[in-house]
Order: C-alpha cells, then sequence, then structure tokens
C-alpha cells in the first residue's frame, strides 16, 4: 500500500470517511515522521504535539456520533509562521521575534479549525517573508528532500511549508505569497502551489510584507487538493467562487481541454537564461495541452516581465520597510544581513515614485485583464532553474522574481505543478497563469494535465513507509475540542 504520508487530502479524507484509519492515528504517523525527520530537514519552527493529537481525538469523536464537519475534519495541515495562533510564539521567521507571543489568532487559522482540521505545527520561512531563494541563515535554512546528500535550496518565502509537504512532514500547509512565495518553493520541491487572488482569502492576523501584494495560498500533492483547501478558506464575500472551485471534478475526456486557449510566451521575452532541462519540460508541457485539447497560441505579455519584477521589488521594498522601520535600521537586532539590505533599499525611494508605482499596478492589473480577455491561461515556467545547492546561492540576486513577481502585480491567480525532472531529478515546475479570481479555470486545466500525468505522484526517498495502521476503536474521547489548545510546553524543534 502506497505510503500514507504522501497520500492527497483527497485520500485521506476517503479513508477517513470509511472509516479506515482514524484521525489520531494520520496524525500519530505525522507528528512520529517529523520527529524522525525534522532536525535535518528543518521544516517546522515549532510543533504542535500535544494540541494536534486533541484536535484529531475530537475530529474522531464528531464522526463517530455522525457529526464530521466535512472534508477536511481531522486532515493534519501545516501553517506558515506568520500566521498569528493566540499564545503560541510566532516568530515571521526572524531570530530577533523567537519570543514574540501571538495575542490573535489569523483568519484562515480559524477557518481550518472550523473545517475540523488539525494543527500540526508552524512551518521555518524566510525572514520577515522577504527572499525568494528560501534562505534564513539565523533560524536555519530548510533542506531540500530532493537530495538528502547536498544542501539545496527549498525556495522561498514558504520554504519549511514546502519541505513538510514534499517530504511527507504533513498532506498540506499553508504559505503566502507576495511575489512568488508559494509557486516557487513548490516548484523546487516538486509539489502543487496555488498563488490566489488577492481578497479571496483573508489576511486577516497573517502577518504583512506588502499590503499590496500578499497574498494566501495552499501548497499541496494535487490541484485538485488545492481546490478543495481553497475552496473551504475563501472569503465571505467570494462563496461563489468556492462554490466553482469545490465543483470541478477530473475529467475522463482525452479531449479535456477542448475550447481552452493557453498561451505560450516567446522565450525571447523571459529576460533570464533558464536551465535547458526547464526549456525541456516546458516543450513537454505544451505538448501534454495540446493532446489534452488545448489551443496553443504565441504571443508575448503586454509588459516587460523584468520591468515589473522590479517594481514589484519596490513596492514590497517600501511597504516592507514601513511594517519593520522601528527596528530594521539597528545593527545590534539579529536580522539577517541580506534581508536588512532589502528593507533599507526602500530609504532611496522618494515617496512620489511609490505613488506612481501604485498607480503603474493599477494600470498593468486593467492592462492584464483585457489582454487576457480570449485566453483561459498562459503558461510560463515556475522558476528559470531546478534547486541550487545552497553554497552556491548569491543573496543580491533575485532570479526567481521573473516569472513570478508580474503575477502579483497585475493580481492574477496562478499555480505551479509538477511537470517533470533535470538531469539531476531535481523537480521541475510549470506555472498557468489566469484572470483575477479565476482560480476555478487554472484548477480545472492544472487537474487535467495531473489526470495523464504522473509528476505530481513522485516522491523523494526518506526513511520508511508508514503503513496505515489498524481503526483505533476504543477511544475515551469525552469533550469536542472546540478551539486550538496550544501549549506552551509544545515541541520546538531545533
Amino acid at each position: 500500500m502506497k505510503d500514507i504520508a504522501f497520500a492527497s487530502i483527497e485520500s485521506l479524507a476517503l479513508r477517513l470517511q470509511q472509516k479506515s484509519i482514524t484521525s489520531e492515528a494520520l496524525t500519530g504517523i505525522f507528528l512520529q515522521r517529523i520527529d524522525e525527520l525534522n532536525p535535518k530537514l528543518n521544516a517546522y519552527s515549532v510543533v504542535f504535539h500535544e494540541s494536534a493529537m486533541a484536535l484529531a481525538r475530537a475530529s474522531d469523536l464528531r464522526r463517530r456520533h455522525g457529526l464530521a464537519l466535512g472534508a477536511l475534519d481531522g486532515i493534519p495541515i501545516a501553517v506558515k509562521d506568520l500566521c498569528e495562533i493566540e499564545g503560541t510564539t510566532t516568530t515571521v521567521g526572524s531570530r530577533q521575534w523567537e519570543h514574540r507571543q501571538s495575542t490573535v489568532t489569523a483568519d484562515i487559522v480559524k477557518k481550518l479549525l472550523a473545517a475540523g482540521a488539525v494543527i500540526l505545527g508552524k512551518t521555518q520561512m524566510v525572514e520577515f517573508a522577504f527572499g525568494g531563494w528560501g534562505t534564513n541563515p539565523l533560524m536555519g535554512t530548510p533542506w531540500n528532500p530532493w537530495d538528502m546528500t547536498e544542501h539545496r535550496i527549498p525556495g522561498g518565502s514558504s520554504s519549511g511549508s514546502g519541505v513538510a509537504v514534499a517530504a511527507g512532514l504533513a498532506p498540506c500547509a499553508i504559505g503566502t505569497d507576495t511575489g512568488g512565495s508559494v509557486r516557487t518553493p513548490s516548484s523546487l520541491n516538486g509539489i502543487t502551489g496555488l498563488k490566489t487572488t488577492k481578497g479571496l482569502i483573508c489576511l486577516d492576523g497573517t502577518f504583512p510584507l506588502s499590503h499590496t501584494l500578499d497574498t494566501i495560498g495552499p501548497m499541496t500533492r494535487t490541484a485538485s487538493d488545492a481546490a478543495l483547501l481553497t475552496a473551504a478558506l475563501c472569503d465571505a464575500p467570494h462563496f461563489g467562487y468556492a462554490k466553482a472551485m469545490a465543483a470541478i471534478r477530473r475529467p475522463d475526456a482525452a479531449d479535456a481541454l477542448a475550447g481552452k486557449v493557453i498561451c505560450v510566451v516567446p522565450p525571447a521575452q523571459y529576460g533570464i537564461d533558464v536551465q535547458d532541462d526547464v526549456l525541456y519540460v516546458h516543450q513537454s508541457m505544451i505538448a501534454t495541452l495540446k493532446e489534452l485539447g488545448a489551443k496553443i497560441i504565441v504571443r508575448p505579455l503586454p509588459f516587460g516581465i523584468e520591468d515589473l519584477m522590479t517594481k514589484a521589488g519596490k513596492i514590497i521594498a517600501c511597504e516592507g520597510y514601513h511594517v519593520h522601520k522601528e527596528y530594521i535600521s539597528e545593527p545590534s537586532l539579529r536580522v539577517g544581513q541580506y534581508v536588512r539590505e532589502r528593507m533599507l533599499s526602500a530609504q532611496d525611494i522618494p515617496a512620489h515614485e511609490y505613488l506612481d508605482l501604485l498607480e503603474a499596478q493599477k494600470r498593468m492589473k486593467e492592462c492584464w485583464q483585457a489582454w487576457m480577455a480570449n485566453m483561459d491561461a498562459v503558461l510560463l515556467p515556475s522558476t528559470p532553474f531546478t534547486a541550487a545547492p545552497l553554497s552556491s546561492v548569491d543573496e543580491s540576486q533575485t532570479p526567481f522574481g521573473f516569472f513570478t513577481r508580474f503575477v502579483n502585480v497585475v493580481d492574477a491567480c496562478s499555480i505551479s505543478i509538477p511537470a517533470g525532472f533535470d538531469r539531476q531529478k531535481l523537480p521541475v515546475g510549470m506555472q498557468l497563469v489566469g484572470k483575477a479570481f479565476d482560480e476555478a479555470n487554472i484548477l480545472a486545466v492544472a487537474i487535467a494535465v495531473q489526470g495523464v500525468t504522473s509528476w505530481h505522484t513522485r516522491t523523494p526517498i526518506l526513511g520508511s513507509p508508514h503503513p496505515i495502521p489498524p481503526v483505533a476503536t476504543n477511544g475515551d474521547n469525552t469533550a469536542i475540542v472546540s478551539s486550538l489548545p496550544i501549549h506552551r510546553g509544545d515541541h520546538v524543534p531545533g
């Protein structure tokens, strides 16, 4: 039987529904894997052993009484360490904040708990979410699980979330995306990551980097899982979109994408050298889309990729500096050198330039929606190259922004899906970019692709598999946990 640690949310939900496994047993498997593998992988900053088991037992109790809350009830999940949970430490990836206590709980965590999900812990991240390589010299850089001999970059800033899902330390995780921070680690770790349209998922209680560009997105094994999780997390004004995503079904027909128009951007517009293996996988993806019946057109974007990447970088720097200005320039504080430099670069951007950037962004959003009017998605590589050795990283460069940042500027939705491997057997991701609030459409395309490919089922070789244990039949649960009972004695790795 396939290792349960690498099963999809859908399959785990079915097993819970059929009572072939309990949430308590399922959660125990993931906690055991975290204990075994996290010392090396460093995916989690804190693990909620006691409270996770309490939530799992509460889920089992509900299910025994016919009160299951839905598909996420009893499903373990990890959240990025910028999601506030009252009474817990939220570091936002900063050693300086290793004792910072949350006084509120993020809206997204409240929604997960209301759906019955089991919060396993919080995942490591780039300090203050400001970086694409996934590095964190002060808190430790998570280890990309596809090479257990050489420390390779995990991608960022949702680095720990990407590693946790890829390594089977969680079936799904929450990330945030300001310029690629869901899609980059998803690509480099061989999982699926959805960058949602701003406003689709509420950001309240999620520590900000850029109030203009920040978004939340699920990081999962499959596009179907991403649809399921997004449907559960949509903010109230967008329940219609949630319904559309929940209604997506895996297509059976060979021409599942008939009528879909997919745009391919000429490589000459990329503005950066792209690894040969990535270009090969890109061509393979085009062939798959054609086989599924999609119409492929070649058309340049209506703007320069590098220009929008630069604009995004300045907006993020200005708004990040505004958040952290009271202390970011203090040399005695334990803040990473490159994150500090990125923040402080905003001091050289005058107010009128920042306002001009916001005006330009507004125009670009309108331009994108008009340009996309007769297309369903744009296909691009998620990253220009695969996971590089950590020792080779030049933190002064931002190569991962080329294919991802513009998406945040134009306020589009985008999904990165596993699409192949390079010659070193490292994952390659491809990105489908859609219109604003058109998540259901790009998810449908991604689901169709994953219906005829198996890249998303590949997993790194880690430890020994955990078979499904027998169903626990004599639990002694006496009450349903209605809120997350985090205990300060819970284990903090490292």
